[in-house]
């Protein structure tokens, strides 16, 4: 009897213990967004339609460079928030207005007022002087609030200022449904732009030779500074490895009211493609819509 009895609170004990290993990794699983969705449709002219379930991003928009061709449009029209995908135009501005080697100082004021609005930093030092190059590389690999307000007062003597510019680029760039407040991309109800504005930014852009230099870098040092800036995108943890090609680089953004955004360039079958994504739910979702996409782009 007393057997059967400790036979049946071991097999008790395995079942439970079964049942809580199956919730851990359904919830972890569902946490990172390892959850597979739905394959995404190839159509016979070679663009990509996503079904319901094919994508975490509630906004998407794939191109390719070449010809401009639309290869999956997901609600790419529509307003949304950009987050710090905001910091292309940031950096695009500044670039056409402040020499590379040019020293700024990083005053004390700044990072009062990125820890008042808990924004991401590069990890440069209040006092600091960088060069105008290492806060470039700051404000798009790690995505430094302080790089961006740095950039900001140069350029333009006040970062409302040189928001104004931005305005008057992305009126010149006719980004119809874009409007910026500043320049880091912290949440405002003015603040907006939509997948396609995002995606026609970063295609001219990438024209620039130093910001694509800047874009598709993985790792910077700022020797002055002896600081050391990663991709946000590269060393995010997420697997950025296509079966067809690479991503060569890309912006991550995050906001609770944007979601998980990326804005990104990959190289497929001798072309390039840009591709934005937003409101993704989780963390990582949004570059695991990326890997997705990407991957589902046929070669000829």
């Amino acid at each position: 009897m007393k057997r059967k009895k400790s036979r049946r609170r071991m097999l008790l004990f395995i079942l439970v213990l079964g049942i809580g290993f199956f919730v851990a990794v359904r919830f972890l699983c569902d946490y990172h967004g390892l959850e597979k969705v739905q394959p995404l449709e190839v159509l016979q002219d070679g663009t990509l339609a996503a079904q319901p379930g094919a994508l975490y991003s509630r906004y998407a928009v794939l191109l390719r460079r070449s010809d401009g061709s639309v290869l999956l449009d997901k609600n790419s029209r529509e307003q949304m928030y950009p987050a710090s995908m905001t910091k292309i135009m940031t950096v695009l501005v500044a670039l056409r207005k402040l020499p590379l080697d040019r020293e700024v100082s990083l005053t004390s004021d700044i990072f009062e007022q990125m820890k008042r609005e808990n924004a991401s930093v590069a990890g440069f030092r209040p006092g600091a002087s960088a060069t105008v190059r290492d806060l470039l590389y700051g404000a798009i690999l790690p995505s430094g609030g302080e790089c961006c307000l740095g950039l900001a007062r140069a350029a333009a003597g006040s970062e409302e200022e040189f928001v104004r510019q931005m305005n008057r680029e992305a009126q010149a760039l006719e980004l119809e449904h874009t409007h910026f407040v500043n320049s880091t991309g912290l949440h405002d109800g003015g603040h907006y732009s939509t997948a396609w504005d995002i995606a026609q930014l970063l295609d001219a852009a990438l024209d620039n030779p130093t910001f694509r230099e800047i874009f598709t870098a993985r790792r910077y040092y700022a020797a002055g500074n002896d600081i050391a800036v990663f991709s946000s995108l590269f060393d995010s943890g997420f697997d950025t490895e296509l079966p067809n090609g690479t991503i060569l680089g890309g912006k991550t953004g995050h906001t609770n009211e944007a979601g998980y955004c990326l804005a990104s360039l990959a190289g497929i079958g001798g072309e390039e493609y840009i591709l934005v994504t937003a409101y993704a739910p989780r963390e990582g979702q949004n570059i695991e819509d990326a890997v997705h996409i990407y991957s589902s782009i046929e070669i000829k």
